[in-house]
């Protein structure tokens, strides 16, 4: 009875507590936040929160696994996706829906439900990029999405696409964007973003490509598209020219920024647009230039960029940070010095929310570090800004200046020091003169936005921001913990609670993005190695008793505050946040995922508010607008005398300025109409003399400004010239010789050495080990001391260089010299600090080079060296590799001849067992192959090679054939793409006792180039002079024939040609003094000069013998334009031609403004100067030349006169560049086979941009001359060479050489595994630079096509076709019906060309219209086109047709492949096409 009472009486009690807590929520509440926690199999790659959710995914990618969260981390589940497969996991950071899962190969997954459910998608043959992020988004339409991939050939890592694909409709369907891309972009890529053209503009994307002809980085430039790339066009970006060398595009804010490197140099150009239609290059301080990975875009505004720019290299980098304009074009400095990693990542962040406060860590002994090469520890002081960085102050403890750790030490995920939470802002840190070491730190708080601070806790913590910054919480990160800590009064006071797993090492702490959340996520290890175990904990605040906060727990409170306390403005007006009160005891529960809006309060207009406007910038002191050249000329204001008018302040308000009233600097102002006018040109050329006492000049150099981020318009007003005398003075010129300077006086300087990758850089090596240089182009100089005296071997360069790293040098010096300073061996040194520390490389070498190229990985440290064996100098030469400063080395070769590097080829000559000469070459610095010649080469030792270019992907290579001195010649050889296979160019071509060679490539124009060879060798080799001929090739060493003469000489004469042998004949290589002097520039597209003769072969070098020619359509006609010899110089691009006398003394040039069609004398001395050197800068596109001689009554002196064209009338007006407008001072020129009746050359239609000659007007800058390449043509003869083991038959086929097998071609299948055929060998092979499609394709016509092994059915299956009644009435009955058809059409057109030879304007050979000739063509012509048609698709009925009408033979003269130019001379095939090495040409 008892227990009954006390049971009923215990449920009683029961039912009363339940019904109180049901009543009193408050009462269930808890003290402390609930953590729980979960044990994972591996480390998390990656994890993130949704936005505005407590949903969590965590990517495992060492299982492959995605696993999700819906409860802020308490529970979890693994993702429905296929299990290992998961490589990589995004968010949309637009889209809080949306995730993506991208896998190793071609499928990945996308979720527009935060995780729940996923689907996947397909991307044929392609991978994730590997090189930059996979996904691309667009900030408006979340179901648009760029993915970038690499399509590689199977097992290929370098061998790879980079290609983008697109789908606009969330993955329901993917298209192929564009291939070879480097990085593409939506512009409305940011929320912020505007292109100003609504709905039309909404699918803008804007790509980095490749170049229209090459994967070289110098010529990657900027597609936009608005129809996924249906269409593209290529922006201009300064002013109406386009621009190559793009790097990297990105949308930052409202701004769309391109970076463009300038060649030859490591600066940077800097592009910014705001609609992604018009562009403007960033104009920086002319002493501030952007570098290649040596700029920072760091968190900018809506009306402002902020750039970080490298101020001090590594290893102890510095930087300044600049902000811009309201349109990204004028950058202004904020502060110098501020902390940089070597990564690029720069001590900056932005207080979140708040507008214009700003955090920076400076280096405070910048001097000392900067001297010390990395010796000097930085000494980091942290400053903060409340005015956009126009002012800067120290952090304050108690009046102790604070130093926090900042972004180059990230200890945890996310931002550094702040989050929405307003005002609320933590770091680690210490108080003193500078900033210690992080376990050295202490955790700070400040609440009102960085003003003041106070000590939170002690020691370093990994810390995060809840509840819009009601909730901190921190764990300690200087080592294991098994307690977190919490503060609910900003940072005053703080709670500890227990973790539930014991001590772990914290890894990231974190909340959802908005910092609105009660939850947190964090992440751990227990104990270590092998036996680490990964944890992570959810941390709950939601259940803590705690009120919901009422008005009265909030405060208004002044985001941004002057000196005196008081809210300041930034952009016209102040910020005002209304923030729970730090003791309020409460949550602000009910706005869970809703950030903080800011008020604002409008401030008054200052100065402050105003910025230069267009045609304005800032004064030197910044103080006011001043006019940047002559204004707008306003219309009718200036006329009927006027000498005033209205027009712009130099003011306007900062677009988003939200300011009124008080200060107006925007109002009109009265101008002079003088400011309208540009500077009075003299229209005169104007001659500057400059006078030296030497004997003569030992070398010159220009350090060419290709580019510049501080002002585009002065790249060319910076001409600099180094030379020195042979006295070994050293002189300068800023101005292109106008003035000079003697530099480094007193030093006994043995040699210059200009950088060849980065022009602005220059080494003056002296006789001892002190060397001077340059790195900005004279403006500076700095020194350092070799270890070693340089090279006593006057054919090997003491210095070599890298081509992405400046300071990287290699020092070959010379070791254990005798008392006369010989019989010494060299050592090689390198140093990557610009001579600031030395190492030793190798020693006992002949020379050593860094190997890294475009394409060929990122062995940045591969070096090639050739070393004597065992250290003995008489003793065989190794080629030695190491890519890790030769700790470890891989001898590739052990007796070696040399070795080049050309291009993308890496070509090595070694001695073989039998002492003949035996090539190697490599494209990728590690592996080599033999290289196959010709079958009937076999090159004796004491004979040599030369190898000649490689730029249009094949190596071009003169091997010695005969080298009796005053008699060597050779024969030119090519290869195939990776340089390993080697077919017969020409033979019987000329070089010299130094091995150079008569061959020049045409600059600017692919596969142009000219030769002499030696007509005579049976005379020469028997003591006779050399009888030399010029030929050209217009196919890449396809084809070769002599140049047409020109049938007037320059006084209008006609040339004296009646003994038949008549074409010109040109001075090459082997007689030039100065190696720059070439025939042609690659910015005078189309135009060579040079001097010969016209006869029959190549006269002695002379006054009366020889003449001036010009050719202005790639070779095919040329003109005399002066008698006598004269040398030869090209400005503006082609648009300016000068030329002086050559081998005579004179006091006058001429010059051309018209592509030489007139010539105009300008006598620019009073005494007669022989002249031996007229030169201007490389680039060819300056208004300046100089011409270095001595004047004849002197023997003490040499001079120099530059020449300024810059003030003649005819070259004020800058040219118009749109090609498609009839106003347009420029033309698209198409350059054509002299041979083929098409436009077509190398199996494409080229466009180059050309200015009209007749046009008076300069091209300035440079300009991308190569326009487009057209639709691919139908291939001919001339797209082909003979392939290997095949040589030109005297008809001009390609015939197997007599006893040799024909070349492997199933070898393309194992090169490319996804090959599904090949054909059998033709004896033709594709010119590597064709890319024609169809017609005569040679190398598969009249061949049978072979599956690749593993492809049969794939091959049976796609070669399933008609049966055989078909066939028979179409391979058949069709085409003899059509062939009657033909065949009466040939006779009737006849004109006498089937099989004819014609040379020059020599009349045809025979009458068509003889009766002995018309009936047999008839027949004849109706054969012909029955065997063209039938084996097409019966291979067997056209051997059968062949062998009946006599042999397999397809073409009976080389002139029935693409004859079509009457007019233009060629060799007797015969003669060209026989037995090479037997007969003369």
């Amino acid at each position: 009875m008892w227990l009954l009472k006390y049971s009923k009486r215990l449920a009683l009690v029961q039912l009363l507590l339940l019904q109180f807590f049901l009543l009193n929520p408050a009462a269930t509440k808890k003290d402390k936040p609930e953590i729980s926690s979960h044990q994972l199999d591996n480390a998390p790659a990656n994890f993130f929160y949704f936005d505005d959710s407590n949903t969590i995914l965590l990517h495992d990618r060492d299982a492959g696994l995605v696993h999700r969260s819906e409860d802020a981390g308490k529970t979890w589940d693994k993702v429905d996706v296929e299990a290992g497969k998961a490589w990589d996991l995004w968010r949309h950071p637009y889209d809080n829906q949306k995730a993506y899962i991208m896998g190793k190969a071609s499928t990945h997954w996308h979720t527009n439900d935060q995780g729940k459910t996923w689907q996947d998608f397909e991307i044929p043959r392609a991978r994730p990029s590997l090189v930059r992020a996979p996904l691309s988004f667009h900030a408006k339409d979340s179901d648009k999405v760029l993915i970038h991939g690499e399509v590689c050939r199977i097992g290929g890592i370098l061998d790879c696409t980079q290609t983008t694909f697109y789908t606009s409709n969330g993955f329901k369907e993917i298209g192929l964007l564009r291939r070879d891309t480097r990085g593409c972009v939506f512009a409305h890529a940011t929320p912020e973003f505007d292109t100003g053209d609504g709905e039309k503009a909404d699918d803008r994307i804007v790509c980095v490509t490749t170049g229209r002809t090459s994967d070289d980085r110098r010529e990657h430039r900027l597609a936009v598209s608005d129809n996924y790339f249906e269409d593209e066009h290529e922006p201009a970006l300064e002013g109406d020219r386009t621009v190559q060398g793009l790097l990297s595009v990105a949308v930052v804010k409202g701004y769309l920024v391109a970076a463009v490197r300038a060649p030859n140099t490591d600066e940077l150009a800097m592009y910014v647009t705001d609609d992604a239609s018009v562009w403007h290059r960033a104009v920086f301080p002319t002493d501030s230039r952007l570098k290649e990975d040596a700029y920072t875009i760091l968190e900018s505004t809506s009306y402002s960029i902020q750039v970080d720019v490298l101020a001090v290299d590594p290893p102890t980098p510095m930087g300044v940070l600049f902000t811009s304009n309201s349109n990204g074009t004028y950058f202004t400095r904020n502060i110098q010095h501020t902390n940089r990693n070597v990564h690029g990542i720069v001590d900056f962040e932005k207080v979140q929310g708040i507008q214009g406060i700003v955090l920076v860590n400076v280096v405070d002994n910048y001097e000392e570090v900067e001297r010390s090469f990395g010796q000097e520890e930085k000494r980091l002081k942290t400053q903060i800004s409340f005015d956009d960085g126009r002012e800067f102050q120290d952090l304050t403890v108690d009046e102790k200046s604070l130093h926090l750790h900042s972004v180059t030490e990230m200890k945890n995920i996310g931002r550094v020091f702040s989050s929405p939470a307003p005002g609320v802002v933590m770091g680690v840190g210490n108080t003193g003169k500078y900033l210690k070491g992080y376990d050295e730190g202490d955790l700070y708080v400040s609440d009102d936005a960085g003003l003041t601070w106070t000590l939170a806790l002690e020691e370093a913590h990994k810390y995060e921001f809840g509840d819009q910054g009601s909730i901190l919480l921190a764990i300690y990160d200087e080592g294991p913990t098994d307690v977190v800590q919490y503060s609910l009064n900003h940072g005053k006071k703080w709670h500890k609670v227990d973790l539930p797993e014991g001590k772990i090492r914290a890894k990231a702490l974190t909340t959802t993005p908005d910092a609105t959340s009660m939850k947190f996520f964090l992440w751990g290890t227990k104990r270590g190695g092998s036996k680490t175990e990964h944890w992570v904990f959810s941390i709950d605040f939601e259940d803590m008793h705690e009120d919901k906060c009422k008005d009265k727990d909030f405060e208004k409170w002044a985001a941004r505050v002057d000196k005196d306390g008081k809210p300041s403005c930034v952009m016209g007006r102040k910020q005002f946040f209304d923030r729970r009160k730090a003791d309020a005891d409460c949550f602000i529960r009910e706005k869970k995922f809703e950030e903080i809006e800011p008020n604002f309060d409008t401030c008054k207009c200052t100065e402050e508010d105003f910025e230069c406007d267009y045609n304005f910038v800032r004064s030197k002191d910044r103080k006011e607008c001043v006019r940047d050249g002559p204004l707008p000329d306003p219309k009718g204001a200036c006329k009927n005398g006027a000498k005033k008018y209205k027009a712009s302040s130099g003011y306007r308000k900062i677009p988003g300025n939200g300011c009124k009233g008080g200060v107006d600097l925007e109002g009109e102002k009265e101008r002079d109409c003088g400011d309208t006018l540009k500077p009075i040109v003299s229209g005169e050329i104007n001659a500057e003399r400059t006078a030296f006492p030497a004997q003569s000049f030992s070398n010159y150099f220009y350090l060419e400004r290709a580019g510049s981020s501080s002002d585009s318009s002065k790249a060319g007003e910076d001409e600099t010239v180094v030379m020195r005398t042979d006295k070994s003075e050293v002189y300068i010129s800023r101005d292109h010789g106008k003035t000079w300077d003697q530099i480094l006086k007193g030093e006994d300087i043995k040699d210059i050495y200009p950088h060849p990758h980065f022009s602005d850089v220059c080494f003056f090596v002296t006789t001892g080990k002190k060397v001077h240089y340059t790195v900005n182009r004279g403006d500076t100089y700095g020194h350092f001391d070799a270890k070693l005296e340089p090279t006593r071997d006057s054919n090997r360069p003491a210095l070599a260089f890298h081509a992405d790293y400046k300071d990287w040098l290699i020092w070959t010096g010379a070791q254990d010299c005798d008392e006369d300073n010989k019989n010494c061996h060299n050592d090689a040194l390198y140093s990557t600090d610009r001579g600031g520390t030395w190492e030793y490389l190798a020693r006992y070498v002949r020379k050593c080079e860094f190997i890294k190229e475009e394409g060929r990985g990122d062995k940045q440290k591969l070096v090639y060296c050739e070393r004597f064996k065992d250290e003995k100098p008489d003793g065989p030469l190794q080629l030695q590799s190491s890519d890790n400063w030769f700790a470890k080395a891989e001898t590739h070769f052990n007796n070696i001849v040399d070795f080049a590097t050309m291009s993308e080829f890496i070509i090595v000559a070694t001695r073989d067992d039998s002492d003949s000469l035996k090539v190697d070459a490599s494209v990728d610095g590690q592996t080599f192959a033999d290289a196959l010649f010709p079958s009937n080469f076999n090159v004796p030792i004491q004979k040599a090679y030369t190898v000649l270019d490689s730029h249009t992907h094949a190596v071009f290579m003169h091997v010695t054939v005969g080298d009796r001195q005053d008699a060597e010649y050779g024969s030119i050889i090519k290869s195939n793409s990776n340089g390993t296979s080697y077919v017969l160019s020409l033979n019987q071509v000329n070089r010299n006792k130094d091995g150079y060679v008569d061959f020049e490539k045409m600059l600017g124009l692919e596969g142009v180039a000219l030769v002499n060879v030696v007509s005579n060798i049976h005379e020469a080799e028997k003591g006779s002079g050399k009888k030399l001929k010029t030929m050209i090739t217009h196919n890449d060493g396809g084809e070769w024939s002599l140049l047409k003469a020109p049938q007037k000489d320059p006084e209008g004469k006609s040339y004296d040609c009646s003994t038949g042998d008549c074409s010109l004949h040109l001075h090459g290589y082997t007689e030039r003094r100065d190696p720059r002097a070439t025939f042609s520039s690659p910015s005078a597209v189309g135009l060579m000069m040079a001097v010969g003769n016209v006869g029959g072969y190549l006269t002695e070098k002379s006054e009366k013998t020889s003449d001036t020619f010009i050719t202005r359509d790639g070779g095919i006609e040329w003109q005399a334009v002066k008698k006598g010899n004269y040398m030869w110089e090209y400005g503006d691009q082609g648009s300016i031609i000068v030329i002086v006398r050559d081998t005579v003394s004179t006091d006058e040039i001429f010059y051309s403004l018209d592509e030489g069609q007139t010539w105009t004398p300008y006598k620019f001395s009073k005494k007669k100067v022989h002249v031996a050197i007229l030169s201007t800068v490389p680039s060819d596109n300056s208004l300046n030349f100089l011409l270095w001689g001595q004047e004849e009554d002197s023997d003490s002196e040499i001079v120099t006169f530059n020449l300024d064209f810059s003030q003649i009338k005819e070259r004020q007006e800058k040219c118009k560049l749109d090609p498609k407008n009839p106003d347009s001072d420029y033309y698209l020129w198409e350059p054509k086979h002299p041979l083929s009746d098409s436009n077509c050359l190398f199996g494409h239609i080229a466009q180059y941009l050309r200015k009209l000659p007749d046009r008076n007007c300069k091209n300035d800058q440079s300009i991308q001359h190569y326009f487009d390449k057209g639709e691919n043509c139908e291939c001919t003869r001339a797209d082909f060479e003979c392939d290997y083991n095949f040589e030109p038959a005297k008809d001009g086929s390609c015939k197997l050489v007599s006893g040799l097998e024909p070349p492997d071609h199933s070898k393309i299948c194992k090169e490319d595994p996804e090959k599904m055929s090949y054909f059998k060998p033709t004896g033709y092979r594709r010119v590597p630079l064709s890319t024609c499609e169809g017609g005569n394709e040679l190398e598969k016509y009249q061949s049978k096509e072979v599956p690749c092994r593993g492809h049969e059915k794939d091959f049976e299956e796609a070669h399933r076709g008609l049966g055989g009644f078909w066939i028979f009435i179409l391979a058949v009955v069709l085409p003899i019906g059509i062939a009657s058809g033909v065949g009466y059409w040939v006779w009737q057109n006849w004109d006498g060309k089937f099989g004819k030879i014609r040379l020059g304007e020599q009349g045809s050979a025979f009458d068509a219209d003889r009766p002995w000739i018309k009936y047999p063509v008839l027949a004849v012509s109706g054969i012909v086109a029955v065997v063209a048609a039938v084996p097409l698709l019966v291979g067997s009925l056209w051997r059968w047709a062949s062998g009946l009408f006599g042999g397999g033979r397809r073409y009976t003269t080389r002139g029935s492949f693409a004859r079509g130019r009457g007019d233009y001379a060629v060799v007797d095939e015969d003669e060209l096409l026989g037995e090479d090495e037997d007969e003369e040409v």
